[in-house]
């Protein structure tokens, strides 16, 4: 699925939202037993609930890695569960360099098939590089919302912080079709100045709802002709019930996300 794609869908479904499945077994439903199988039970209610109002799914592959081999098995069945409209997003950080980084490139992008990886440009461009090799969208790390990104991302450097010069210099590696931008969303007041280095490119926002990032700021700050948001929600959807009514209580909070969304569109 290409970007032209995804805006074909954000157009026809008012809705620039992806739901996260961050599928915890500790956290799953009461009446579900704890155990591996029924994560894939779980993930496949929530996908059925609110694929009417997503325009993507972000898988973090941690939650799946953490059970080796099963795991593995029940994330690329996850991703089978998806519908083909929706554009799908392995969450898994990678970012390495040479042998290394085609490896990786080469499980999620071609052998799992997402349509997107996140990465870290930490070790600079060939870290980056691989994973634009196949013709998918590499979503890079660019200002994050966890109190550490002030370790480092935050720091000046002659042409001002070090996060506007990850941002300025990694876009040009790539372009609007292949290359996306993870911005936190409880640094929305920053949306702007990313804004006016990266006008044209899709930004994915994770942190709206639990986290306390704030849609209405989000969006007034960051959307462009094209959209350029995806804005994720995990936690805040897929963990609305904890009862057996828990598909039903995702679908409507995703179907609330989806209705302010389309007011701003």
């Amino acid at each position: 699925m290409t970007v032209s794609d995804l805006i074909q869908q954000i157009e026809a479904k008012k809705s620039y939202l992806c739901v996260g499945l961050d599928s915890d077994i500790e956290k799953l439903p009461a009446h579900l037993p704890k155990t591996t199988a029924s994560i894939l039970t779980f993930n496949k209610a929530i996908i059925e609930a609110t694929h009417e109002f997503a325009v993507a799914y972000k898988i973090n592959t941690a939650f799946y890695e953490q059970y080796g081999a099963e795991g593995w098995n029940i994330m690329e069945k996850t991703l089978e569960l998806i519908p083909k409209e929706c554009f799908t997003i392995a969450d898994a950080k990678r970012g390495d360099i040479g042998n290394t980084g085609k490896m990786y490139a080469k499980a999620f992008l071609q052998n799992m098939d997402f349509d997107s990886i996140t990465v870290s440009p930490y070790m600079g461009r060939d870290s980056v590089e691989p994973f634009l090799s196949y013709g998918k969208v590499v979503i890079v790390l660019g200002l994050t919302s966890n109190s550490g990104s002030q370790d480092f991302q935050h720091l000046t450097t002659p042409n001002g912080k070090l996060y506007e010069e990850v941002i300025s210099t990694v876009a040009t590696w790539g372009s609007p079709e292949n290359m996306m931008f993870v911005v936190g969303a409880t640094q929305a007041e920053k949306l702007q100045e990313i804004r006016a280095i990266v006008p044209n490119h899709f930004l994915l926002v994770p942190g709206v709802g639990s986290q306390g990032g704030s849609l209405e700021e989000v969006s007034k700050n960051g959307l462009i002709s094209s959209c350029g948001l995806l804005v994720n929600s995990s936690r805040g959807i897929i963990y609305k019930s904890n009862d057996e009514g828990f598909a039903d209580a995702a679908r409507e909070e995703a179907k609330l996300l989806q209705t302010e969304m389309a007011s701003y569109l």
